[in-house]
C-alpha cells in the first residue's frame, strides 16, 4: 500500500499541493489531475524522494506501512515511468534490462533468464541484442516498463507515460502497464491531464488546483 499523510508542497510561498491524504491499495490506482504547473509532477518527485530543494514540502510517505520519507530515492523501492522512455542509448535492450536487476539475482544464467522472461512478457522475445534506436515507440515503452518492474519496486509512479503515443498505442500501453501492476499487486499513482487515462486507471481521482 502507498499512503500519503498530510502532504503539502509549496514554492515561493505559494501552495501547490495539499494538504493531501491518499491511500492506494496493492494493485490499485489513484490518479492526480490538473492543469500544467499545478504541482502534479512535484508530488511524484516528493514521493520518489527527488523533489528539488527549491520546494518546501512536508508530510509522510508510507509504503507497506513503513515511512520512507527519510530514505534516499534508491532505497525507497518506488519505480517511476516518465513521458520519455529514457532507455540508455549506449546499451542493448538486454543491457538496459540488466541495469535494473536486483543484486540478489546472481550468476550470468539467472540474470539472462530474468531478462528473457521480461522480454517474453513484453512480447519482445529475442530482442536482447537489439539497439534501442531500432525499436518502435511502443516497443521502447514496453522495455522501459519491464526495466522498471525488474527492479522489484513496491509502488509505481506514472508521470504521463502515455502522453507521446498515438491513440491506439496509448490504449494498448495503458492496458499493458495496469495489467502488469495489478499482477504484481503494486499500488500505482498516475499523473495525467487526460480523462481517458484516469478512466482506464480506475480508482480515486484527485484534482489539483481545482
Amino acid at each position: 500500500m502507498l499512503q500519503l499523510d498530510d502532504v503539502t508542497i509549496a514554492i515561493g510561498g505559494r501552495t501547490l499541493v495539499g494538504p493531501l491524504d491518499l491511500e492506494v491499495p496493492p494493485g490499485g490506482t489513484a490518479t492526480v489531475m490538473g492543469r500544467s504547473g499545478c504541482g502534479k509532477s512535484s508530488l511524484l518527485a516528493y514521493v520518489a524522494g527527488t523533489l528539488d530543494a527549491a520546494f518546501a514540502a512536508r508530510g509522510r510517505v508510507r509504503v507497506d506501512g513503513a515511512d520512507v520519507g527519510a530514505l534516499p530515492p534508491e532505497r525507497r523501492r518506488i519505480g517511476i515511468l516518465f513521458q520519455d522512455d529514457l532507455l540508455f542509448p549506449h546499451m542493448s535492450v538486454g543491457g538496459n534490462l540488466a541495469f535494473a536487476l536486483p543484486r540478489d539475482i546472481v550468476g550470468r544464467a539467472a540474470r539472462r533468464d530474468a531478462i528473457g522472461r521480461a522480454l517474453a512478457e513484453a512480447e519482445l522475445t529475442g530482442f536482447e541484442d537489439r539497439d534501442p534506436a531500432t525499436l518502435s515507440g511502443g516497443q521502447r515503452a514496453r522495455v522501459a516498463v519491464m526495466r522498471t518492474l525488474l527492479a522489484a519496486p513496491r509502488a509505481l509512479l506514472l508521470d504521463e507515460p502515455f502522453n507521446k503515443l498515438d491513440a491506439q498505442l496509448r490504449a494498448d500501453f495503458r492496458r499493458f502497464v495496469f495489467e502488469h501492476a495489478r499482477e504484481r499487486a503494486l499500488p500505482v499513482l498516475l499523473v495525467t491531464h487526460d480523462a481517458a487515462d484516469a478512466e482506464a486507471a480506475g480508482g480515486a481521482v484527485v484534482t489539483l488546483g481545482a
